[in-house]
Parts: C-alpha cells; structure tokens; sequence
C-alpha cells in the first residue's frame, strides 16, 4: 500500500500547494477538511496542518480533534497549524505589533534538528499572518527564528511535532521543499515511489478489479483530462469503454472534426454527435453566467443521456474529475470556497442509474499531463491549454447566438494559430479571446463603423489557482489586433487583459 501523508485544510489559499509540493517528493499525499473524522491505518506516515485566513483567537475558529494523532504520528503545522499548537496546549499567540507579510529570513536555525536539516543559515522564507506566537510551553524548543519572529519554528519535546510559523510550499521560501523533504521523508519516513508509471499501472489493475467485463460510458471533451482518462480506460478493459464526444456548437474552429480524428487514431471506441442546435436552442435570450452553466449542463445530460441508452447494458459512468474539484466538492466551512459550479463532481441526475468510475480523481492537472506523456498520448493533445467546461458561452458576454460564436470562433483561431506560429503558446498557461457586450466607434475606409470590441487574455500559471498575465511582445499583440480586425467581421478593437488572478479571475464569467 501507499505511503501516505494527509493533509488538514483550514482553508489557506496554500493548502492545494502544500499537496503539490509533496507530490513533487514522489510521496502520496491528500487533502482533508480539518474537522474530518482522522483515520488510522491506510499507511498513513504523518500529518501537515495547513495555514488559514482564520485567527486562532476568534470565537468561531477552526479547532480540530489531534487527541488520535498527537504524539503518535508526525505533525507539522505550517501558520495556523503552528499557532494553533501552541494557543492549544499551554502557550499565547497575540496581534502581531505589524502585519508579518513577504519575505524574511531565518536568522537563527537549529540545523541538529532533523526539521532544519541542510537549510541554510539566512534562507529566505515567506510570512503571511496577521497573529504571531508571544509564547511557548515549556515543552517547546524553538529551532528558528528571523529577526522579527522569535518563535518562527519549533519542536515538542518528546514526539515528532513541529510548527512553523512561515510558508515552505511558496516560491518565495527558497529551501522550502528541502524543509519539506526533511519532514516527509526523514521524519515520517515516507518511500519516494509516488510516479507516473506507478500510477498507471497501480490504477489499471484497480479497474480491471473493480470494472471487469462491465460496460463503461465517458463523455470526452477534447481536453487532456478527459483524454488520459479515456487511454487509461481504455488500457484497462479495451471496447467496453464507449466515448461519446458531443459537439456543443461552443467549440473553437474546427475542433470537433480535428479532435474526432485524433481520438479514432488513438483506437478509441467513439462515437461523435452534433448537438449545436439543442444548445443554441436552450441557450437563446440567456445572459447570466450561472444560468448559461445550467443550461448547458442540462442539455448535455440530455443529449449524452440519450446516445447512451443507444448502448446496451451500461454499468458505469466515467468521468475525468481531477483532484482540484474533487477537494472543492467536501470542502467545509469555507475552506476552498466554491467560486463558480462548473464543476460536475457529485452531480449525476438521479434518472442515470449509473455507478460513477473516476480514474483521475486523486491527480492534480500537472500530474495528469505527467501520466498522459508517460501513455504516449500525443504532444499536441497533452499540451493542449486549459480550456472551460461551457467553451466559449463563457467568452462571449451576454446572449449566445451562432453568429456571436461564429465570430469569436474565427478571433480564437487567429490568436491561438499566432501564440504558436510565434513560438509563444507554450510560454502560457491558458490563452484566449473574450467577445465583450459593447461597440465602439472606429473607421474602415472612409467609413465609420460601430462594431464589437474583442479583449485577448493570456495568463502564465502552474495550476490556475493563481495566475499572472503574460507579457507578451507589443509587436506581436500588434499584429494579432490588425489581423483580427482585417480578417473578422463585426470586430473593429482589440484590448488585452493585463489582469492577474487575484484578484480577478481567469475566465471573465
């Protein structure tokens, strides 16, 4: 059985970091709400306890039960974690004189201590807390300090609990996945075997055991989640996968026919369906994001629901969940917090009488793009940006209408063909073209035009819960915006969306 490290989620924005960071050891990690019933067994090595936007001193403050775990496993708080060991067992944690935010250094390490092993004397390390520990049980030796932060780490004597009270998952603490490495590793004793091949193989004989000569139905997309799902699948019980992929009708240009034929190539059992007029029809006179979502979403069930009662003696649905949505869907008392249902998890109407398989459901969307490479799927595919649920309903604000996706269909192409025709596609996390509910004056010719205003959004990150624009060359955003203004008609002005997220999202709906 898997090692494995679990991760307690007190709702910090660092949390899915902290599970990243210790798959980036090759050690099995999970995420759980913080008042979660602990359980034991499981190869469970050693617990982390997250930071929060919490103070340990409010009424109403996330306090969990360790009495099972304390002392008898591994702990490491990070933050919270470790302010709440201390206000919890005997010391005082206070209003920091001024808000503790950005980078420090430690000053002082105990590097004998198996935590601090191999980290430098003046690392650097990122603080964000607004509450710092004044004081410690005696029981407590404090192993680093930075020159405002006399308590920046410490051990309990006589067990293997530790606290630190700065962030070893961020970028900006240097050795951070060293200090990690010491705790998961040396100190929980974890084995590094968590990889892609072990995945793959571990998970084709899980379905092989669980699906045996049932039938399964999964709806593809196009996208790399769907995709690997598919291979896996398709690895561990061959024909009796049945894809269905489904043309929306707000897919980009020429995307389902190219995709189609992708998939055949792969030897996929798939069947593709032209649906564009069920959702232009569910979706006509609808503004609203959430309700353009429903829409879709429903007449998707309906359409999928129907192709898959052409196929006889259904057991289960598949689907290409990943661990993102799978942690959003549990979360509790405002740890992760919903920012828009998009997701499907837990979703599946009543009238499907199907058992749900989840191939994908314990990866983060880096590790599926890892094992997808590792099943030989096609560059091309894997390398595939990120691309939403709803396609482009969500890039055109306001009412859908064939010709609004017509032309932001045509916009997409140019700016998508361009990133890569410059080299530049790779360089970005997820790129593409918003079509905005304004005109704007311009002139074409001797003529005044009154036409529509597209914005170009491309943003770098590693797994979308931040992002920062890509500052791409002008002269390359030059020539976008006189092409799509040339080639498009309906469009007469090209912004670019140099937003970041936070605050702003990545999507504009």
């Amino acid at each position: 059985m898997q090692d494995k490290i679990v991760i307690l989620d007190f709702g910090s924005q660092y949390t899915q970091l902290i599970a990243r960071r210790v798959r980036e050891l090759n050690v099995y990690c999970e995420i759980f709400p913080y008042n979660s019933t602990l359980k034991k067994g499981e190869n469970i090595k050693g617990y982390i306890l997250s930071g929060s936007p919490s103070s340990v001193r409010d009424e109403n403050a996330p306090f969990p039960d360790l009495t099972s775990i304390k002392a008898k496993f591994p702990i490491l708080g990070v933050c919270y974690g470790a302010q709440y060991l201390a206000h919890n067992f005997g010391g005082e944690v206070l209003p920091s004189k001024h808000r503790e935010y950005g980078r420090a250094n430690l000053m002082f390490i105990n590097q004998q201590n198996e935590l601090l092993k191999n980290i430098s004397s003046g690392t650097q390390v990122w603080m964000s807390h607004g509450d710092t520990i004044a004081t410690i049980p005696d029981n407590f030796e404090i192993i680093a300090s930075t020159s405002d932060v006399k308590v920046g780490a410490f051990k309990i004597s006589g067990e293997e609990t530790y606290g630190i009270q700065f962030h070893p998952e961020v970028y900006h603490t240097t050795e951070g996945l060293e200090l990690l490495k010491n705790f998961v590793v040396n100190i929980c004793g974890c084995s590094q075997n968590w990889t892609a091949d072990s995945f793959i193989d571990s998970t084709i004989a899980d379905l092989k055991s669980k699906l045996g000569n049932d039938k399964v139905v999964l709806g593809l997309s196009g996208g790399v989640d769907s995709t690997v799902a598919a291979v896996i699948l398709n690895k561990a019980i061959g024909k009796n996968l049945y894809a269905i992929f489904v043309d929306n009708g707000l897919l980009r240009l020429n995307e389902f026919e190219e995709v189609l034929e992708l998939y055949r190539k792969m030897e996929l059992n798939v069947v593709g369906v032209d649906a564009k007029d069920k959702f232009y029809k569910a979706l006509k006179d609808i503004s609203d994001p959430e309700l353009k979502r429903k829409a879709i979403g429903a007449t998707f069930i309906e359409v999928f629901d129907e192709e898959a009662h052409k196929i006889q003696d259904i057991k289960w649905l598949a689907q290409g969940t990943i661990y993102p949505d799978v942690i959003e869907s549990v979360s509790v008392n405002g740890p992760s917090a919903t920012i828009k249902s998009h997701h499907n998890v837990g979703g599946l109407p009543d009238f499907m009488k199907l058992k749900i398989v989840e191939p994908l459901r314990l990866l983060f969307k880096d590790e599926v793009r890892r094992v997808g490479k590792a099943l030989a799927i096609p560059e091309a595919n894997l390398g595939r940006h990120p691309f939403p649920g709803p396609g482009l309903a969500i890039r055109i604000l306001g009412d859908i209408t064939p010709e609004k996706v017509r032309v932001l269909q045509e916009v997409d192409h140019i700016f998508i063909s361009g990133l890569k025709e410059y080299g530049l596609y790779d360089e970005v996390w997820q790129a593409g073209a918003i079509l905005l509910p304004i005109h704007s004056v311009g002139v074409m010719g001797d003529e005044r035009t009154y036409e529509q205003v597209i914005a170009l959004r491309a943003v770098g990150s590693t797994d979308g819960m931040t992002a920062d624009w890509s500052h791409l060359p002008y002269e390359f955003l030059s020539k976008m915006s006189n092409k799509i203004i040339n080639q498009v008609k309906g469009i007469n002005r090209v912004v670019y969306d140099i937003s970041s997220k936070p605050p702003a999202t990545i999507e504009w709906e």
